[in-house]
């Protein structure tokens, strides 16, 4: 780190007036040789740098120097290390949230994608949509009794909500689970914080409808219960995880932010809760309040974490966030043929605005098994790509576009002899898709 404290400036100048170095020591010649080059904004050069010249100097001025380049060496080190966000500290020393299977059996997971809570709540035709959705969640609930259920995104309209607080309805979505008392995480997708958008036919000659803007615990009515603004992505994570004991979901590092639920779970076993049986990772694929990207800052926190907890890959990994990469669109099956499975291949994928180094990550490392996404109503297929795995959840919600039945895609880890399976419940109870993933 001294040559890096270094290489930052060209002569002992720079440092003695900004410093205030003893006059003496202005008199040293420079430290690198005058062919220099910068690359990258950092000064580099081909040739050992020449010894310096002492002549008649003082030893307290020379351990006043070594002690003030020590300093900067110390400063740059905490800069490159951490940045000044003291999140990143937090975030390398917390410990990984854990989920306890139970004594004996696998582990398993219901992922619910695409719920659209709020849809056209003016209407009558919006609520009976939730009321369908809350069907659906409870049918499949009962018939799989997961240990865990993931909300893949889009769990409401935000653009169709013109509350104050549109938690409401997202506390409507998660009932069915916490009902049962089933432990749940998030990860958002492009409509959840998205600003709402006025309807045109609003503005016709019947004019605006009467709007039901309930506030909880005010009394306030009429305009001032209306806002039409969205609830932030912030604002939603915090009330779902101040309201609900039964929620793991996360912020995740503010460094990523207006990018919020970024964060990683942990399965143990009941018998040896120190050794994990598979990481979830979750990451937000933006939308709504933002372009829909999983940014490098968010491959570069995944990365880092990854080799932190789970440096030898040992662990598998599975991966949860809404929007596709472009790299489903590159193995999106034209016909869902072995070793694809599924039962519904009706859209093209509709993929993430760039790719920012997320998949080339995910690909490097054999622990990864799959990634798992929504967004797509209309396809519900797993393709291998490479080593891991790339798989549609099935549309769970009766809100948002398609006439598909619903269902909801399921997981399972067993421990002994490990492996990953996964297969699609129907609301009207029948399985499908069937298909071995690790």
């Amino acid at each position: 780190m001294l040559i890096d404290c270094l290489v930052l400036f060209k002569d002992i100048s720079v440092i003695s007036r900004k410093y205030a170095l003893p006059p003496d020591l202005k008199a040293f010649p420079p430290i690198f040789p005058t062919d220099a080059t910068t690359v990258n904004g950092l000064l580099l050069h081909n040739s050992p740098s020449p010894p310096l010249i002492m002549g008649r100097r003082s030893i307290v001025n020379l351990t006043f120097f070594s002690f003030t380049v020590t300093y900067l060496a110390l400063q740059l080190q905490t800069i490159y290390t951490i940045g000044f966000d003291p999140q990143i500290i937090q975030e390398s020393t917390t410990p990984v949230p854990s989920l306890q299977a139970r004594p004996g059996a696998p582990f398993r997971i219901v992922l619910f994608a695409d719920l659209h809570f709020g849809e056209n709540a003016w209407s009558d035709w919006g609520p009976r949509q939730d009321v369908n959705s809350i069907r659906v969640m409870s049918s499949v609930l009962d018939a799989e009794t997961p240990d865990f259920v993931v909300y893949l995104g889009d769990v409401i309209t935000g653009n169709n909500i013109p509350i104050e607080n549109a938690t409401l309805y997202w506390d409507q979505a998660i009932s069915p689970t916490r009902s049962r008392g089933i432990p749940w995480a998030s990860v958002f997708g492009n409509h959840d914080d998205a600003l709402f958008v006025w309807p045109l036919e609003w503005f016709s000659a019947s004019g605006i409808p009467q709007l039901w803007c309930p506030v909880a615990n005010s009394s306030d009515s009429g305009e001032e219960a209306c806002s039409f603004k969205g609830t932030s992505r912030l604002g939603l994570m915090k009330k779902e995880v101040e309201r609900n004991v039964l929620s793991y979901s996360r912020s995740g590092p503010k460094d990523l932010w207006p990018s919020v639920s970024n964060y990683v779970l942990q399965v143990v076993s009941s018998d040896n809760p120190e050794s994990p049986l598979v990481y979830l990772y979750f990451l937000d694929s933006g939308g709504g309040s933002y372009p829909e990207v999983i940014s490098t800052a968010q491959a570069d926190w995944f990365k880092r974490k990854a080799e932190e907890i789970n440096p030898d890959s040992r662990v598998p990994e599975l991966i949860f966030w809404h929007i596709p990469s472009k790299t489903f669109k590159s193995v999106a099956p034209f016909f869902i043929y072995k070793p694809c499975v599924g039962s519904i291949n009706k859209e093209w994928v509709a993929a993430q605005e760039t790719e920012s180094g997320i998949m080339n990550i995910l690909l490097k490392r054999p622990s990864v098994k799959a990634v798992f996404v929504g967004h797509n109503h209309g396809l519900d297929w797993c393709c291998p790509y490479d080593k891991l795995w790339l798989c549609f959840a099935r549309h769970t919600g009766y809100g948002g576009y398609g006439n598909w039945e619903r269902g909801a895609r399921i997981l399972e880890i067993t421990k002994e002899p490990f492996s990953i399976k996964s297969w699609i419940r129907m609301e009207d109870g029948k399985v499908h898709s069937e298909v071995i993933l690790s």
